[in-house]
């Protein structure tokens, strides 16, 4: 049992922290009204803790208790000493015994237990919760799967360019200036290249900071959760992954085969299941009026973070362009493969095709411009194409800084630039 004395310790030493500088991220939270505990989502180094500190910071603090459940004061806490220190915290500030409380448990996985815990008070009525985890013991996923429907899941990723530019003291609007517009344009041109938050607050680090997160990522949030043994295969996956647009995991196989390396395609398989509940990547797939063909179809690869893909290498415009767009549609609320695909016609790729109901509401292609013919014919023809064989009007292309609408092919088609497309002024 945790000594009761620690737990006073531990809520008057919060009751004198003092919030830390943030980054205010653009986050939706669930109705203050819903009883039901928020649950903070995200890859590892997504910025779920100071997400916390961000709501903290917005509540009557005597109201508010956070505990980190992975300090060293707390090993083999269990679910009696919860409710152990929701009573000392009664104590110390009775007057919070007949109004409504905030609790944040950080680190909630450490807790066995935990969300008998957080379903008890979740039916008092009297306390707010906010949990949140890390993926090496339990994924964030199943946080929210643990409450058994009782839970919001609060989604955060790295910085939007929107928060990007917060970060980076830049105010922007919809009509800047010549400098204000240089500068926003080279602020982008940083922001694709990756924008996990420490990694964007401490520069000079950057490169040291994203190989610690991919090596913490592998072996934490992996090796250790799902007790993978061949980690030299698991390495090697990852870095195909980064560095591939599409994966066959058939031609992975092949690939290992011939170098000698033992491991069969189902293994593969899981491994790359593991990457995408860990939320460090995401594989698109190809739009079909059948589920069967949906599934069966080549996954386009698209890491959380472009940082990721520096680090094993990968330095290429066009794509991560095209990455930015795809997490963006991600915070956004679309769900790949649910609501949002890729697209192949006669003419070529759509990059991106977004779902309504049971129709294509609009098709949306990436690229830095299209000013040269040949890059014109591919990016239109295909959008063209893809428009008339799904019945769909609204055509779109991101472009680097063309804004303008052409017309191809009988159809109009939006040019949108990248940086007012990505904060919502196009």
């Amino acid at each position: 049992m945790i000594p009761r004395e620690t737990w006073a310790r531990l809520i008057k030493d919060f009751a004198e922290f003092e919030l830390p500088e943030l980054v205010p991220r653009d986050i939706q939270l669930p109705p203050s009204g819903l009883r039901r505990a928020v649950a903070i989502v995200g890859p590892r180094r997504a910025g779920k803790t100071f997400l916390m500190y961000q709501i903290m910071g917005e509540l009557e603090r005597e109201r508010t208790l956070y505990v980190d459940l992975e300090s060293d004061m707390l090993v083999g806490c269990g679910v009696l000493d919860l409710r152990v220190m929701l009573d000392v915290f009664y104590e110390l500030y009775p007057e919070n015994a007949k109004r409504e409380i905030y609790l944040f448990l950080d680190e909630v996985q450490n807790v066995p237990g935990w969300e008998r815990f957080v379903r008890t008070l979740l039916a008092s009525g009297r306390v707010r919760v906010f949990v949140s985890g890390s993926s090496s013991k339990m994924l964030s996923r199943e946080i929210a799967t643990a409450l058994r429907g009782r839970s919001l899941s609060c989604y955060i990723y790295p910085f939007s360019f929107r928060e990007y530019l917060r970060a980076k003291g830049v105010e922007p609007t919809q009509y800047p200036s010549t400098a204000e517009k240089a500068k926003i344009l080279k602020s982008l041109a940083d922001y694709i290249s990756g924008s996990y938050p420490e990694a964007v607050m401490f520069e000079p680090e950057r490169e040291r900071i994203l190989r610690e997160i991919l090596e913490v990522t592998i072996y934490r949030d992996i090796v250790e959760r799902f007790k993978v043994k061949n980690v030299g295969v698991l390495k090697l996956l990852l870095r195909a992954l980064l560095s591939s647009t599409y994966f066959s995991v058939h031609k992975f196989y092949n690939y290992l085969k011939s170098t000698g390396r033992k491991v069969s395609k189902n293994t593969l398989y899981e491994y790359l299941e593991y990457f995408s509940d860990s939320l460090i990547l995401f594989p698109l797939r190809k739009y079909s009026p059948s589920y069967k063909d949906i599934e069966q179809s080549t996954p386009k690869i698209y890491p959380v973070d472009n940082g990721l893909c520096s680090v094993v290498g990968v330095e290429d415009r066009g794509r991560f362009m095209e990455q930015v767009v795809f997490l963006e549609f991600v915070r956004r609320g679309l769900l790949p493969n649910s609501n949002l695909f890729y697209v192949n016609t006669r003419r070529g790729e759509v990059d991106f095709a977004l779902k309504h109901g049971r129709t294509i509401s609009e098709l949306v292609q990436v690229c830095y411009g299209i000013e040269d013919m040949n890059t014109r014919e591919r990016e239109l023809g295909a959008l063209v194409a893809a428009g008339k064989g799904l019945d769909c009007r609204r055509l779109r292309v991101i472009t680097w800084d063309q804004e303008e609408t052409v017309q191809y092919g009988g159809r109009n088609i939006k040019l949108t630039p990248l940086w007012k497309w990505l904060l919502g002024f196009g």
